[in-house]
């Protein structure tokens, strides 16, 4: 069983197909007397594109049904804010229980709204995304003693202008929340949702409801 989520909102459900483009940015340049050679580089980031239906009645295969408008709107919002947001998609057993996850933070690049005829109602949205990571500046400040040429002290202070909060012991879920989020900004570190979820009792790490107190 598969779950997908953009933005912590869960799509009606699964597509048929998803697929991840992960390609490496090497590159080959020529050397005299020696010829070709491939210089290793990391890879670029990753882009993912599949399509998914947007019904318009509540199907019985549908997990999760809401008014067309709601997913129309959240997308023209993701693309037009220029703020990355988590996209997950959730693989569990069919009694339930979990298997894996993708768990990434992302941009919406491009959506294209597909409507056919023959699907009546239904709309279809082709969603092209594409790999985020943070990256941040650092303050640094330069001190001197002016008092001895010779022996002048420099000292360098080096400040991440992003800063974790401390961690907190309990925390409670709200509307909207998911366990990733809630682990980067009460511990600093996302990627601990696993770590959090097996403390806390939670078969799968991507369904958690509003109410519930994730302990640390």
């Amino acid at each position: 069983m598969y779950d997908f989520y953009i933005d912590s909102l869960m799509l009606p459900y699964a597509p048929e197909k998803l697929t991840l483009n992960i390609e490496g940015a090497n590159k080959t340049v020529d050397l005299i007397n020696i010829g070709q050679v491939n210089i290793l580089k990391n890879l670029k980031l990753t882009d993912i594109e599949f399509e998914f239906t947007i019904p318009n009645t509540k199907y019985s295969y549908v997990k999760e049904f809401k008014e067309q408008n709601i997913y129309l709107s959240r997308l023209e919002e993701l693309i037009t804010s220029k703020k990355p947001f988590r996209f997950i998609v959730s693989r569990a057993k069919s009694q339930g229980s979990f298997l894996d996850d993708t768990n990434m933070l992302v941009s919406l690049e491009n959506y294209k709204i597909i409507e056919d005829a023959k699907a009546g109602f239904d709309i279809t949205i082709s969603v092209k995304l594409r790999q985020y990571k943070e990256y941040g500046t650092k303050k640094v400040t330069i001190s001197q003693d002016n008092k001895k040429i010779d022996n002048k002290k420099i000292s360098v202070k080096s400040k991440n202008i992003r800063t974790a909060k401390a961690p907190i012991k309990t925390y409670t879920v709200k509307q909207g929340d998911t366990l990733w989020a809630i682990c980067k900004k009460q511990l600093g570190d996302g990627e601990k949702y696993k770590e959090v979820a097996k403390k806390n009792n939670i078969v799968n790490p991507n369904i958690i409801r509003a109410g519930q107190v994730i302990k640390f």
